[in-house]
């Protein structure tokens, strides 16, 4: 397949269509998981400056909420599944030689009440359960990973933060909240998507989006694998150019510009996922801008 077929559904940027589109399941290659990060950072280099711009909205926007008390954190969950779908719809528009603005996060509030709604209890749900997460984690570690948090913002000595660090019941509330976090992310991966161009309700979105991922495990391993790499990669590569600098203190700042643009890419590629899983599959090679 050489280019992206029209898309059947209406510009991501607006409202679409009250009928649904026709999804299949599909199951491609684990190779595929290497072509969406690609394909990522194509669409990345079509317009970086308007998705940057997007995802620094975002950013923004959270911080606002995190100065709401605790009303300000559940805004915040709640938003996380329409960063991905706006991020989605961005994509398909950059693929249309269009510019995407901060339209894309409201877009799927404005299709039918039944979608609208739809949406809103996703949101809800997320929020919910990334709640009951991070409270089974912290019966887990006892609290220890609260304590170490307030040692590092109150600029407690490095050997206090040590000795907290080597508690293991950090280890294991980490891991309790990392392994939550994953498997809560598989139902959620595609609902967002499933809702808006499927028109699914909230059950059959989650149940298919958990269906997408497994049927297509091997690529999602292969895409988590890849980009665990070029994580640690940038790191590593941003340590070596502070020391060959002589100058440790620059690494704050060689690391926020890389990990943005490698988090507007992710996002960027979400798009192909779902393609890939449920629409018309990724084409080899993107049709020209």
């Amino acid at each position: 397949m050489s280019s992206l077929p029209p898309s059947p559904s209406a510009p991501p940027g607006a409202p679409a269509p009250s009928t649904a589109m026709l999804l299949h399941l599909q199951t491609v290659p684990p190779r595929n998981g290497g072509l969406w990060i690609r394909h990522g950072f194509k669409v990345f280099q079509r317009k970086p400056l308007a998705l940057t711009g997007l995802l620094a909205i975002f950013i923004f926007a959270a911080i606002a909420m995190m100065l709401l008390p605790f009303v300000g954190i559940v805004l915040l969950l709640m938003a996380w599944p329409l960063l991905s779908l706006g991020f989605m719809l961005a994509t398909h528009l950059v693929l249309q030689n269009r510019t995407p603005t901060a339209a894309v996060y409201l877009a799927p509030l404005k299709l039918t009440r039944q979608r609208r709604n739809t949406q809103l209890q996703l949101c809800g749900a997320y929020a919910l359960a990334t709640l009951l997460i991070s409270l089974l984690s912290s019966a887990v570690d006892g609290g220890s990973f609260d304590a170490l948090q307030r040692l590092l913002a109150s600029g407690a000595p490095p050997e206090q933060v040590a000795e907290a660090a080597a508690d293991p019941a950090l280890f294991w509330g980490a891991m309790t909240r990392l392994t939550l976090a994953a498997l809560l992310s598989v139902p959620f991966w595609h609902a967002p998507a499933l809702v808006h161009w499927g028109g699914q309700g909230l059950m059959q979105s989650l149940f298919s989006s958990t269906l997408g991922v497994w049927r297509n495990k091997g690529a999602f391993v292969v895409n988590s694998l890849l980009w665990s790499a070029l994580v640690i990669g940038a790191a590593l590569l941003c340590s070596l150019l502070g020391g060959l600098l002589g100058a440790p203190q620059l690494l704050p700042l060689l690391i926020a510009p890389l990990g943005l643009v490698l988090s507007t890419v992710f996002y960027a590629s979400l798009y192909f996922t779902f393609v890939d899983c449920f629409m018309f599959g990724t084409p080899r090679e993107l049709p020209q801008s």
